[in-house]
Formats: structure tokens, C-alpha cells, sequence
């Protein structure tokens, strides 16, 4: 992991989850986000035991930038 990764998971998780809408009201089964010093922390509302994955900005924005552009929509199918 480089310097900037190392320094993410070292940050506290301070702050307070942000759920998503389309959720569907149901707050134990979503993707939560959580912003923390130098980036983000991405965790499962249904498994909180695990550890969150945690991003730089850049790589959310990209992540974001994808999916608003259906690049992940096949995935969907099935």
C-alpha cells in the first residue's frame, strides 16, 4: 500500500454513516459511506464486524464518475 492508503486506514471513523436513498428505507442492507481525513470510508450496513475499505478522493470520484456513466450496468444483468 503506498503512504497515502496507509494514512486512510489509519484515520478514525468519527463521523456519522451516509446511507443511500435507494436503500429502500431498509438501513441494515446498504452500502454507507463515511467521510474521513484524506478520503472516505466505504462499509456494509448488514456486516458491520468488517472493517471498511477507505479511498482517496480520486479514486471515489472515479468510481462515481464510472457508475454515473453505466459503465458498471452489465453487471447488473444476469
Amino acid at each position: 500500500m503506498s503512504g497515502e492508503k496507509d494514512k486512510l486506514y489509519d484515520a478514525p471513523l468519527a463521523g456519522e454513516w451516509v446511507k443511500s436513498s435507494y436503500s429502500a428505507g431498509n438501513g441494515n442492507a446498504c452500502v454507507q459511506l463515511m467521510s474521513i481525513a484524506g478520503g472516505f470510508a466505504v462499509g456494509d450496513s448488514k456486516r458491520p464486524d468488517l472493517p471498511p475499505l477507505r479511498y482517496t478522493p480520486a479514486e471515489l470520484q472515479a468510481f462515481l464518475h464510472a457508475a454515473k456513466a453505466g459503465e458498471f450496468d452489465h453487471l447488473l444483468d444476469g
